[in-house]
Order: structure tokens, then sequence, then C-alpha cells
């Protein structure tokens, strides 16, 4: 096994509002936008090319977002998942997948090849329990759970062909995969790809780049992963937020490493949650939005 190789990028900051934990991120590439959230500030924010900033307040804690063939946006809140007009700010609820049963909110989403969001809830249990989910969702607003036993649902992404899907758990510091059918928007078993020490990154948000490899944030240890398909660490990207939280390639030619992160005083002082970028010698792919993809 060779060793991974260790970058230091030329990293530029985005926004200087700060953020409590920034997540979530996607880049619009009809647009040239990209948005984000701050979970806990309960705010979808969209920065344009021009570098003006939009917030959108949300009525409850906000997990993840993803882009919608109508342009709006499909948002997993607290209270479920609702799709927002950014045009009226008008917000619509489709469906509540968790319930109000779990101690816990809807976390990492993003939609799928298949048209689906994605979307997996997080134990806000004390301690954590294996009592969270993934979810598909619809665009008629039916709900499917395809996973359970999970702390903290995160880390989907799709490799190129659409054929795999990766999932990860954060606190339970694992990644696996899936096979993935689009036009039957099932799925086979997980398999398990590697583990995780805290030294390595516990496995938060993440996106995949044309050549098939999977960029992991490593939200405890500062660095972003570049993982092969078969599971390896393959590249190491040193970053000056002590907790990324997800990347996102965005940029004209998807070649822009877009990063959140959220706010911690891991390192001994306080650092706001923000969003960087930095261009990397690979190339992402557009997002899918959500609604009928295949037809």
């Amino acid at each position: 096994m060779t060793a991974p190789r260790i970058i230091h990028p030329q990293v530029r900051s985005v926004i200087e509002q700060p953020l409590t934990v920034g997540e979530s991120p996607v880049w619009d590439d009809e647009t040239g936008t990209l948005w984000f959230v701050d979970i806990l500030a309960s705010a979808v924010v969209r920065l344009s090319a021009s570098g003006k900033i939009d917030r959108f307040d949300m009525p409850a804690a906000v997990g993840s977002l993803g882009l919608c063939r109508d342009h709006r946006i499909v948002v997993g809140l607290q209270t479920g998942v609702h799709l927002f007009d950014p045009a009226s700010r008008d917000i619509e609820f489709l469906c509540d997948p968790v319930g109000r049963e779990m101690i816990g909110r809807l976390n990492d989403g993003k939609v799928g090849p298949d048209g689906h969001f994605w979307v997996g809830s997080i134990s806000e249990a004390k301690p954590q329990i294996e009592e969270a989910a993934l979810y598909r969702v619809g665009a008629d607003g039916s709900t499917r759970t395809v996973a359970t036993r999970l702390t903290s649902s995160n880390g989907l992404a799709w490799s190129p062909d659409g054929r795999r899907m990766y999932h990860s758990d954060s606190r339970q510091c694992f990644l696996q995969a899936f096979d993935f059918d689009a036009e039957t928007s099932s799925l086979g078993e997980g398999r398990r790809l590697r583990s995780f020490t805290e030294d390595e990154g516990r496995p938060d948000g993440a996106t995949t780049d044309r050549d098939g490899f999977y960029w992991s944030a490593g939200v405890s240890a500062g660095r972003l992963n570049r993982i092969s398909s078969e599971g390896e660490i393959v590249e190491i990207y040193i970053l000056p937020v002590p907790a990324p939280t997800m990347p996102c390639f965005g940029g004209p030619d998807l070649s822009t490493l877009f990063v959140t992160s959220l706010s911690t005083d891991r390192t001994g002082r306080f650092e706001a949650g923000t969003v960087i970028a930095f261009d990397v010698d690979a190339e992402g792919l557009p997002p899918f939005r959500f609604g009928n993809q295949l037809s």
C-alpha cells in the first residue's frame, strides 16, 4: 500500500460572516451559485458569482439541501423535508421521515442520480445511540427507510456512472458502499470500505470526482481525505480550518473545491465555522436535481 500524498492547498476564504455549523455546500452549475446551510442558525445561504450573500431563515434547524428541477430548494429540517422557493420565500412541507419519537433531526442529504432526495438522520440523545437511519424521499413526498442502526448518517455521494452509492456514519467512523440502480432507486447490500481513526478524521460530508475518487471531510482532523473506490486514502489535504464538514466541486470547470466547516475550540482557541475554496487537479460532477431524473 502506497503512503498517501500530503497536500497543503492554496486556500482562499469565501465568506466573512461566521457560521455555527456550516454544511451541505451545493454548486448550481446553471447559475454559478453556491448554496450551503448553517445548521444551528437555521439558515440557508446563497453565494452568487458576484460575491453577494443572501441568507434565508428557516423555521427549524436545517441539516442539508438539494437543488430542484423547478428551481426550488429541497431542505432537510428538524421538522421534516420541505420545498423552499428562494424567489417568494415560501416553504412547503413535503414529509417527515423521522417522526417525533426520535431524539434527533435530519442531517446530511443529497439528491441522487434517480432524482430522489436521500437524507439521513442523526441521534441527538446523550450519549448518542444507534437510532438514526437513511431515507429515500420522492418528489411526491413518499419515503422509504433504506438503512438503520446508524448514529450519524453522513457522507452521501455517487460514483460517476451512478452505479455505486457511498455513505458514512460519522460517529461509528466507517465508510460503506452500496450497489445503486437509478432506474429503480434501489440499493444492494452495504459493504464496509474502511474504518477511520480520530486522527485520520471522522468521516463527515463528502463528494466524488469524475475519476471516481471519494472526497471525505475529516471533521476531527482538519483535513480532507481523497479515497479510492477500494477505500484507500490516496491524498490528504491539510486545511486551515480545524473542523471541515463537507466538500463540493464548483466553479466554471468544476475543479474548485468548496469546503464548509463548523465552529470549534478543539485547537484551544475558538474558531468560527466558515467556507473556504481551493483549486485542485480533479474535476467534479454537476449536481442532480430533485424530481423525476429519468424522464
